[in-house]
């Protein structure tokens, strides 16, 4: 694996965040992989509650300056980076005042879910790809974490699968259980829509609860390693029925080494169909 390139895009990552299964097992993956000398970039979102100054932020300003359209929007794409500490891991932010300023992560002060949830999700997936882009860095794996990076898997099998840069690129996703409850705003399958992306890729968005969501990223993924130990029977059940390569959850003191290994043995060893 030594100087493979994986790029980890995840809605949490520790330290930025607090500590969950989600974002541990973001950063615990991406550093044991950096350390066993895999090249290795992380995104995430850059919500308002991550203290800036602490965590030494700051703004890239070659690559920031563009316009992502979001349902007929321009919304500005801001991009920050940091180190974190001791890693020597680069971790990239992608930011914008309209969806991300807020002093909160999903929810309002009553616990429900944002509105406009759906929208922070699409320009999450495109402003990763645009700035990977940018950066003209081309992964040999590319591993999504949490559902606000869930479309990621959608947006680079259609809207960017003309995109040379991601031609090699193999897509796993981890997937969560128990994220959010509810839907997100029924309109995010007609925001998809706006970008051209075909109908049959999307059903699963038609109703967008968080298994929904994750089964539209099963469906557009390479692989899929179960993070969590738990999911409801019916989803248990897509997932094998499926046919996408699965990794069972793993306990935290195997995981980092079984994920390497996945990587190694099964994900790089797929054949582009």
């Amino acid at each position: 694996m030594k100087d493979k390139r994986i790029l980890y895009v995840s809605s949490e990552v520790i330290p930025y965040l607090p500590e969950t299964e989600l974002s541990s097992t973001a950063f615990n993956v991406a550093k044991f992989a950096h350390s066993k000398g895999v090249q290795t970039r992380i995104f995430m979102p850059r919500f308002g509650v991550i203290n800036e100054r602490r965590h030494q932020l700051h703004e890239v300003i070659r690559l920031s300056g563009m316009n992502l359209i979001i349902n007929d929007m321009d919304m500005p794409l801001i991009i920050k980076v940091a180190s974190i500490p001791k890693e020597r891991m680069q971790v990239y932010f992608i930011d914008n005042d309209e969806y991300f300023k807020r002093k909160a992560i999903y929810t309002d002060e009553d616990d429900k879910l944002f509105n406009d949830n759906d929208e922070r999700m699409i320009f999450f997936a495109k402003g990763v790809v645009e700035t990977v882009k940018k950066l003209n860095w081309a992964p040999d794996i590319i591993h999504v974490h949490g559902w606000m990076a869930s479309l990621l898997p959608l947006y680079l099998k259609e809207y960017y699968k003309e995109e040379p840069l991601f031609t090699d690129s193999k897509i796993v996703t981890s997937l969560y259980s128990n994220e959010f409850q509810g839907e997100l705003n029924s309109e995010l399958i007609n925001k998809v829509k706006f970008d051209k992306i075909d109908n049959s890729s999307i059903a699963h968005l038609e109703t967008p609860t968080q298994e929904n969501i994750l089964r539209n990223a099963v469906l557009n993924s390479d692989a899929v390693i179960k993070g969590s130990n738990e999911y409801s029977p019916e989803f248990e059940q897509f997932i094998n029925d499926s046919g996408v390569m699965v990794l069972d959850y793993q306990s935290e003191e195997y995981l980092t080494e079984a994920y390497l290994d996945f990587y190694k043995e099964n994900v790089l060893e797929l054949q582009d169909s």
